[in-house]
């Protein structure tokens, strides 16, 4: 059993939810699921039992109520367990439509941390998921400037990502060993502070940013180009949805936090730093969570022939990002049994849009998928 802790539940989480409970309601196969039931832990032993959010129209609701709000089929009652808790905002809703609450405005930063250890211990939690709207970041780099910023309640400093970061590392140090995996763009397995301090707290760290459509896409087309000795001229790449994340991301700072994990697979897989403009560009609210991805790439073959690639496409944002979570709840789970603290490039590597930790290089995804498969113990698939 895999015990799961969800933070945000937005689209992401609640198509996780709906998802996962359905493939147990044996409604669903396993598609979307990158090592389906491979896995000495099935899909069907991961269990929700706790959810926060900090919109104020979510807290108190149970799972069932809120799901229907991103997903109109039937529910499974067995969302009905589970209650949307309050959290940390610390401001991640700012300039969004939405009357947030937090924790943290009715006691300390350390104090409402001290909670969520608390009922993360109640409910014997093995992993939590990092799911919230795209923040604004200013990554730490160093333990000690971490934990001053906790001491002195400094919540201008932090966000409540690495906020609830920390929490997780007490939270592991307390019980022995958890996991937290960042589906966001806010550095923590890129930070060496929360390296430094998941190593010796018995946290595993998997991030940062879940790459789910154009990114991964991206990544493997480079490989295919450098492998054959093309020269990449210059790269086009972008995305416009309609969900919350990209209505978030019209905000200038959120969007460089995206457009940072996105581009820096480049000089990583090419060896060089081919001119690009790769970042999310717009919210078109019509298109909902389906957003549409177009990409352009100009290259050099043989005896100087100029090839350029045109790709468009119309991805279903959410339940990209849901099926990969199903699949780092459980190698969470499993990093955790192994005690390989901190964070493991292995997962990352294929799983995240910008693989931690700091030194770490993207590299293609198919390459990734045999290191992963290695690293969990399965058989290669195309080696």
């Amino acid at each position: 059993m895999v015990r799961v802790a969800i933070i945000g539940q937005g689209y992401v989480a609640s198509i996780f939810a709906v998802g996962l409970e359905r493939i147990k309601e044996g409604e669903l196969g396993y598609y979307g699921i990158p090592l389906a039931n491979e896995l000495p832990i099935k899909v069907e032993d991961i269990k929700i039992v706790a959810s926060y959010d900090v919109d104020k129209t979510k807290i108190g609701l149970p799972l069932s109520e809120i799901v229907q709000r991103y997903w109109k089929g039937n529910v499974p009652e067995s969302l009905q367990e589970v209650f949307v808790r309050k959290g940390i905002h610390l401001g991640s809703l700012r300039n969004l439509p939405i009357e947030a609450t937090g924790l943290e405005d009715e006691m300390t930063l350390k104090e409402a941390i001290e909670r969520l250890v608390e009922e993360w211990k109640e409910k014997k939690v093995d992993v939590i998921i990092n799911v919230p709207t795209t923040e604004a970041f200013t990554p730490f780099g160093k333990l000690e400037e971490l934990e001053k910023a906790i001491k002195d309640n400094n919540k201008e400093r932090l966000t409540a990502t690495q906020a609830y970061a920390y929490a997780a590392a007490q939270y592991a140090k307390e019980v022995g060993g958890a996991a937290f995996v960042n589906a966001i763009p806010t550095l923590i397995a890129n930070d060496p502070a929360f390296v430094e301090l998941a190593k010796e707290s018995n946290l595993v760290i998997f991030g940062d940013d879940g790459a789910t459509g154009a990114t991964p896409l991206t990544a493997d087309i480079l490989g295919h180009l450098a492998q054959r000795n093309r020269h990449v001229l210059d790269i086009v790449q972008f995305n416009i949805g309609g969900n919350t994340d990209f209505l978030a991301l019209t905000d200038k700072e959120r969007n460089k936090s995206k457009e940072y994990t996105k581009s820096s697979v480049v000089e990583d897989i090419l060896g060089y730093d081919a001119p690009h403009f790769i970042k999310p560009t717009g919210y078109l609210e019509p298109l909902g969570d389906k957003k549409f991805i177009a990409m352009h790439i100009e290259y050099i073959s043989f005896n100087g022939a100029r090839d350029e690639l045109i790709i468009a496409g119309r991805i279903n944002d959410s339940p990209a990002l849901a099926g990969l979570l199903v699949d780092l709840a459980r190698l969470g789970k499993i990093a955790v049994d192994k005690k390989e603290f901190g964070t493991v490039y292995p997962v990352n590597a294929f799983y995240m849009k910008n693989p931690g930790p700091k030194e770490a290089k993207n590299i293609p995804r198919i390459i990734a998928y045999e290191k992963l498969r290695q690293w969990a113990g399965l058989p290669p698939r195309y080696l």
